[in-house]
């Protein structure tokens, strides 16, 4: 099968996702306006960035097409950028370089328009380094991190429990770990014995949510957890409409 993530489809996907207006992403006066530019949001509405040391180096484990990594860059003046995708990587390093990148998006059927994305003004996008990896065997040498950010990839991991107890050799004491999923559990992507949530144990029903509190908390102490809708355009009359489940969690 495939890898969704390298195709043309998804790279015009995400770039709306992350870059998209809100009219290019949904040129109605109806529809979930409260849940574009979901990715600034993880960053923006998840980390008290007050309570923070200063500077900050941060990591994006899972960054796609970049939108957060450089949101992060207004706050960090180091940010390492991960994903799995060598499409996603590309496209973003390009942005990285250029600041705009034009592309075909879908209308209906086989009809595609040309748009136009570019990285915000006033970010500095020599802050950030982006790298094809895997966030289940990291490099050695990443360092330590103050943010950690995993948006919408835990339920997209062969092995997320894996990746999830290697996360506080990552961060420094008082270090914040922010996760966003709609824990979208697929055997396409993972192994059902290796869902977090979605399934039932002894009779009773296991949620995300509980077992991300069983693998974190002798590491972190849990801060926030919220709902934090997100709005992905797949053509001009077809949206999907997600509610990812944000945590964040403090390194004791």
């Amino acid at each position: 099968m495939s890898n969704f993530y390298e195709t043309d489809r998804a790279v015009a996907e995400y770039l709306l996702f992350h870059y998209g207006s809100p009219q290019q992403v949904l040129p109605y006066p109806f529809g979930p306006a409260g849940a574009l530019e979901f990715p600034v949001r993880c960053v923006t509405e998840c980390v008290d960035w007050d309570q923070l040391p200063r500077p900050a180096r941060a990591l994006d484990l899972g960054c796609a097409v970049g939108r957060a990594s450089f949101e992060l860059a207004r706050l960090c003046p180091e940010v390492v950028a991960i994903d799995s995708s060598q499409r996603f990587i590309a496209t973003a390093q390009y942005l990285r370089q250029h600041g705009a990148l034009t592309f075909d998006c879908l209308e209906e059927g086989a009809q595609t328009t040309r748009a136009t994305v570019q990285v915000p003004a006033g970010i500095d996008s020599r802050r950030v380094k982006f790298e094809t990896g895997d966030a289940q065997e990291l490099r050695m040498d990443l360092g330590t991190f103050d943010v950690l950010l995993m948006a919408n990839v835990i339920d997209r991991l062969a092995n997320p429990r894996r990746c999830l107890e290697k996360l506080p050799h990552l961060l420094v004491p008082g270090g914040r770990l922010i996760i966003t999923s709609p824990y979208t559990w697929l055997e396409e992507y993972t192994p059902k014995e290796n869902w977090l949530g979605g399934f039932e144990r002894a009779g009773l029903p296991v949620r995300t949510i509980d077992s991300l509190r069983e693998i974190l908390e002798p590491h972190f102490h849990p801060v926030l957890v919220k709902d934090l809708p997100f709005l992905i355009r797949e053509h001009a009359r077809k949206f999907q409409w997600g509610v990812a489940e944000a945590s964040l969690w403090i390194r004791r």
